[in-house]
């Protein structure tokens, strides 16, 4: 197991675990460099290196793909998120990664059925999005692999990345973890994020056939 993984792991709520299509990603992406220390003994990983970060970055485009963070997260706020701290509730979440600037993050849900899936929460000041993030972890890889700026803005899941009206900045694929994604699971890369995201609902939806939506519903106050 990785470092990033056991420190993920210890931080999880009773029930849960990291899945292995994750623990994979983690060790590869220690294995190359995409891990480092944020400065307070927490570990931080990333799709891309440091050096693509300081190097390929300008005011129109970038390498390395999907921006997102993955951590442990201990302290998330997610009484304030739900407006409810009812342990019940917030015993059935386990942040696990940053998926936008804004303050959006992923986590580890425990469904009502006994499953758990990898869910989506908008920060609510800039992303709304708030529904499971594919059917399976390795729908989740397939989905960073995919190259959208980040995976927290669901109007830009109906197209590939790059295209639309507005386009002014460009990402440009993360080709190796491209290249991990379809050979480690013997898997594709999807065109769009539609294509695994079935229901991307968001906060201020009045209704939604997706799961996670209808439990967050029914759970905040």
């Amino acid at each position: 197991m990785s470092r990033l993984s056991e420190e993920i792991t210890k931080a999880l709520q009773p029930g849960m675990v990291v899945p292995a299509p994750l623990e994979q990603l983690f060790t590869w992406m220690e294995t190359n460099g995409r891990v480092r220390d944020d400065g307070d003994g927490r570990l931080v990983g990333c799709l891309h290196s440091a050096e693509e970060q300081r190097t390929g970055w300008t005011d129109t485009e970038r390498r390395g793909g999907t921006l997102i963070e993955f951590a442990a997260h201990t302290d998330e706020a997610l009484d304030n998120w739900f407006g409810n701290s009812d342990p019940a509730v917030l015993n059935r979440l386990s942040v696990f990664a940053r998926t936008g600037a804004d303050g959006s993050r992923a986590a580890f849900w425990l469904a009502p059925d006994g499953v758990q899936r990898i869910v989506h929460l908008g920060s609510g000041s800039g992303s709304t999005l708030v529904c499971v993030l594919g059917d399976e972890p390795v729908d989740f890889l397939r989905l960073l692999a995919i190259g959208y700026d980040e995976i927290c803005w669901s109007e830009a899941f109906a197209r590939p990345p790059n295209v639309g009206p507005a386009v002014d900045f460009i990402v440009h694929p993360n080709l190796a973890f491209q290249s991990w994604v379809r050979e480690t699971f013997a898997t594709t890369i999807p065109s769009t994020a539609l294509e695994v995201v079935r229901h991307p609902a968001s906060m201020d939806d009045d209704d939604s056939p997706d799961p996670f939506w209808k439990w967050v519903r029914a759970s905040r106050r």
